[in-house]
């Protein structure tokens, strides 16, 4: 038998929790209404009851979606529980949808939403919880859910931007893969067969282009293997800290995205502290959310070495400043800001006037991509098709 904890209400209406033994969940929670209980909550004893299956993560899009509706309930006097067991039953992923409906059971049993939220990190990040338990302690909740609201929809906007922008360029470079494959494999083994039945002299680019066929043909299944391998390693190689600070610290520095990569980081660091401090979180947990939001390690290191110098007792422009990551007209901006005591607002300025120059810049990513990856597409092929005639020009030479 295991040993399961429960959470009820007694015939007073008082919460009742403890732990009893059972053979299964529905067997405790018959035995606790002998006792004359009403069940809240049954869970094993380390685990946290019946799990579901993972169907699908919880995007940026969907705690876009979770707040907003949220807000909109709450202002129109809905209580909590109610709007929380409304939201669970218009959640269409199941994992949330289950995560949603613990929440409520917790509020239930007499914690705040936030201290709920707080028991689910991996659906519910660290700044939504800030941001729900300042509404609920300033008795402004609805308020605060539409700001986060806006947030996450503004980061979503953002991601789908990037998505937008690396979309073409990959798009080519699958289809530059797959016909240099299949020239490889199936159309230049016929010219090597050719070549070889007539006895023409090879000149060298057509030898190296029927060697390289000749490789791939042979290893084919090997070749695939070996970059399934080197795909895996690579995302649990960038998975870790150190993998995921030389990614950040590359992707920062490419010729093209670089520029535009930076740009997203800045907009999403002023977005997030902005948010934060206009909500009246404290400014060193404010920057300690923000370094964990960021999403990079470059961004992070930055902000959390910034953070450790403000509680020295130094503004924050001037740390963000020595760090070399921000530019020089953000800094000045939030020198301004923190000269003025307008610093959420102009960090809010900050992320608008960087979600334009995302904008801007993914436009142009997009108009010069387009023709260089059509470049790039008939130089390769072209060049193996050409090194593959080569010896039909010679034979057209001696034959004049």
């Amino acid at each position: 038998m295991a040993i399961f904890s429960y959470v009820a209400r007694d015939q007073a209406g008082r919460t009742r929790t403890g732990r009893i033994k059972g053979k299964s969940a529905d067997e405790v929670a018959s035995k606790l209404k002998a006792m004359g209980l009403s069940v809240v909550r049954v869970e094993t004893v380390g685990g946290r009851g019946i799990r579901l299956p993972f169907f699908g993560g919880v995007s940026t899009k969907d705690l876009a979606i979770f707040s907003r509706q949220f807000a909109v309930m709450i202002e129109a006097g809905i209580p909590i529980v109610q709007a929380l067991d409304i939201l669970s039953e218009q959640t269409q992923k199941r994992r949330f949808r289950d995560v949603i409906r613990r929440v409520k059971e917790d509020v239930e049993g007499g914690k705040t939403l936030a201290e709920s939220m707080k028991s689910h990190p991996k659906i519910f990040p660290h700044m939504l919880v800030q941001m729900v338990a300042v509404g609920e302690t300033g008795g402004a909740l609805g308020n605060t859910l539409k700001e986060v609201a806006a947030y996450y929809e503004k980061m979503d906007s953002l991601k789908r931007k990037i998505k937008a922008a690396a979309a073409y360029p990959m798009v080519i470079f699958v289809v530059l893969i797959a016909v240099t494959t299949f020239l490889l494999v199936f159309i230049i083994p016929r010219f090597a067969q050719l070549y070889a039945d007539v006895g023409a002299k090879l000149p060298t680019p057509t030898m190296i282009v029927i060697g390289i066929s000749n490789i791939l043909k042979r290893f084919f299944i090997h070749i695939v293997i070996a970059v399934v391998v080197l795909i895996f390693l690579f995302r649990r190689f960038v998975k870790t800290d150190v993998g995921k600070r030389m990614w950040d610290n590359l992707t920062m520095h490419l010729i093209i995205f670089g520029s535009l990569i930076r740009k997203v980081a800045v907009a999403r660091f002023a977005r997030t502290l902005g948010i934060l401090l206009s909500s009246g979180v404290p400014i060193m947990e404010s920057m300690e959310i923000t370094a964990k939001a960021s999403g990079n390690k470059i961004i992070e290191s930055a902000v959390l070495k910034a953070r450790k110098m403000v509680g020295e007792g130094k503004t924050i422009g001037e740390p963000l400043r020595e760090t070399g990551v921000f530019p020089p007209m953000v800094i000045h901006l939030i020198t301004v800001g923190e000269q003025t005591g307008k610093l959420a607002d102009m960090l809010h300025k900050i992320a608008d006037f960087y979600d334009d120059e995302v904008d801007t810049a993914v436009a142009g990513l997009a108009s010069v991509l387009e023709p260089v990856m059509v470049v790039i597409m008939g130089v390769f092929v072209g060049a193996i098709l050409i090194s593959m005639y080569l010896p039909i020009f010679g034979l057209a030479g001696t034959i004049r």
